[in-house]
């Protein structure tokens, strides 16, 4: 992207003027240039890096305003307080406003009193909302935790999927996508779902070089608990903390914290079955420094921006390295030493494999939701669906998911589904959506492996993770438990031949296309675009022809 002195200038006098930058931070200038010249963006880059930044200083370059999408109330909170602060008009629209308190804020944004209006994607139901956003013609609608939009990633949010048909509804504004972490697959379909047009793209590093990575492995579930329960109450008693631990379950979220408390340890649960108003406290008092540690679920963690974490410890296996990094780069965000173990037993896998494959659909379902369609001459919701045919709302959604990726429907922005075509043909839309849904748990199945093959691997962890997200890494990292036995080195000393180069598209007779992720030892890794992430033995693609090198 060519960058002109003159925008140059103007984003560094807006963010000195108006924000006190002196300096920007790597990949916001060309970032904010990018969204200057109408381009859409996908900006990956880590918490703390000053995403928000690039929104703020390119609306105030922009003639209209901005839409911010951001899927938590304390988020949007928090990033109004911080525009605000600036002496800029923003405002948020959610479920905590009365409906007059509504009406003036979406009567101001229309009349461009306002300059950035965040809100969250379930908002867009409302077709009121959608004429007056309409009216104030945006010149940014900026799309934060985007991952959020993809199945792929760690935290899929249905409300989500329904962004690319506001985005069209608002007749397309120039769009920024951000997110943390993002592999390739999550990228594609971020692009993908938005309909970004050609997309600027800003992919920031990845390595958080101050956690150390571990892996301690137990053949008993009693062993792992009461291991990892030494091991929080010796760093607590070190004053290495606060820390996290994550449980797959909310029973065992629930048990490890009354463990450690009865240890002398001021711990807490923290998951999705409690009330909203339990979680709140929970998390003002681990923030507030009143918890050494928290002990949760996976609902625990977006938007939550604590620097001092020393530790993140899992008590169970990820069910992919998407939302395993996610988790540990809750660590060390103040740039001090911590630290990141996997309690790792393999009996654990076959809970994870169990929800891999989970939201299963079949034909003879898919063919009930198709046949409602077609006997509807206009949009039927997804709840007249279910009282139709009597399937749950997870069926339906994914048979609207599955239906509309494959061409046989559209969704519009308040998650009505209508048929694309006047006379669908209900048995092919059936089968090639059973068959998107069978491609989707294949990959889900592979990420369980990809965590698997981590938790068991003995060359570099970092590089292992990196190396998933598409970036080059180079072992040792001398930071995690096989660097530190020297193993990592071993391996990477005995990895022999390499036929394609890492990062290059190779295809496959069955599996079609893929990326060649890293080599370690005899074997290569790649990630199909159908099937998800491969290993296999270097001698037998070489001896067979497995793979051939795309042009």
């Amino acid at each position: 992207m060519a960058v002109r002195q003159q925008d140059a200038e103007r984003v560094h006098q807006v963010a000195q003027a108006k924000f006190g930058y002196e300096k920007l931070r790597p990949g916001q200038q060309e970032a904010i240039i990018s969204l200057l010249q109408g381009q859409d963006t996908l900006a990956i880059m880590p918490t703390g890096a000053g995403k928000s930044a690039i929104y703020q200083i390119a609306a105030l370059l922009l003639p209209n305003p901005t839409i911010v999408v951001s899927p938590l109330i304390a988020l949007q909170n928090d990033q109004v307080q911080s525009i605000q602060q600036h002496d800029i008009a923003a405002a948020v629209l959610n479920s905590a406003l009365s409906s007059t308190q509504r009406q003036a804020t979406l009567e101001a944004f229309a009349a461009g009193e306002l300059k950035f209006l965040l809100l969250a994607p379930e908002q867009f139901n409302n077709e009121e909302t959608l004429t007056h956003l309409s009216a104030a013609q945006p010149s940014l609608v900026v799309v934060d935790e985007a991952h959020c939009i993809s199945e792929w990633g760690h935290d899929f949010r249905p409300d989500y999927l329904k962004l690319g048909a506001v985005l069209e509804t608002l007749g397309h504004p120039v769009t920024l996508a951000l997110t943390a972490t993002a592999s390739p697959p999550v990228r594609a379909e971020i692009v993908q779902r938005l309909s970004l047009r050609e997309p600027y793209m800003i992919v920031q590093g990845f390595n958080r070089p101050n956690i150390h990575l571990s892996v301690e492995r137990f053949e008993s579930e009693g062993a792992k608990r009461d291991v990892l329960i030494e091991r929080v109450v010796a760093a607590v008693k070190a004053d290495y903390a606060p820390g996290i631990v994550y449980t797959a379950t909310r029973q065992g979220a629930e048990e490890i914290s009354q463990a450690l408390n009865e240890y002398g340890v001021r711990a807490a649960y923290y998951h999705a079955g409690m009330k909203k108003a339990e979680r709140d406290v929970v998390q003002e008092q681990f923030m507030a420094d009143e918890l050494e540690v928290i002990v949760a679920t996976i609902a625990f963690g977006m938007g939550v921006d604590k620097p001092n974490v020393r530790f993140v410890f899992h008590l169970d296996i990820s069910d992919s390295p998407d939302a395993y990094y996610q988790e540990i780069g809750r660590a060390g965000r103040d740039s001090e030493p911590a630290r990141a173990i996997l309690f790792y037993d393999p009996q654990n896998l076959n809970l994870r494999r169990f929800f891999a494959a989970s939201g299963q659909i079949d034909i003879e379902q898919v063919e009930q939701v198709a046949n409602v369609l077609q006997e509807h001459d206009g949009p039927v919701e997804p709840q007249e669906i279910a009282d139709i045919t009597e399937l749950s709302q997870g069926k339906i959604t994914t048979a609207i998911h599955r239906l509309e990726e494959v061409g046989a429907l559209e969704t519009a922005p308040n998650g009505e589904a209508i048929a694309t075509v006047s006379e669908l043909d209900v048995n092919e839309a059936a089968a090639a959506a059973a068959q998107a849904q069978e491609r989707h748990q294949m990959f889900q199945r592979s990420r369980v492996t990809m965590m698997q093959e981590y938790a068991e691997g003995r060359g570099c962890r970092r590089t292992y993770l990196l190396n998933y997200f598409g970036e080059e890494f180079q072992a040792p990292c001398n930071y995690c438990d096989n660097c530190d036995m020297g193993v990592a080195l071993q391996l990477e000393a005995a990895t022999g031949e390499q036929p394609f180069p890492v990062n290059s598209q190779v295809a496959h007779k069955e599996w079609g296309e893929g990326q060649v992720l890293r080599y370690e030892a005899d074997k290569i890794v790649v990630l199909f675009d159908s099937v998800g992430y491969k290993t296999l033995a270097v001698a037998l693609v070489c001896e067979n022809n497995l793979l051939t090198a795309c042009s």
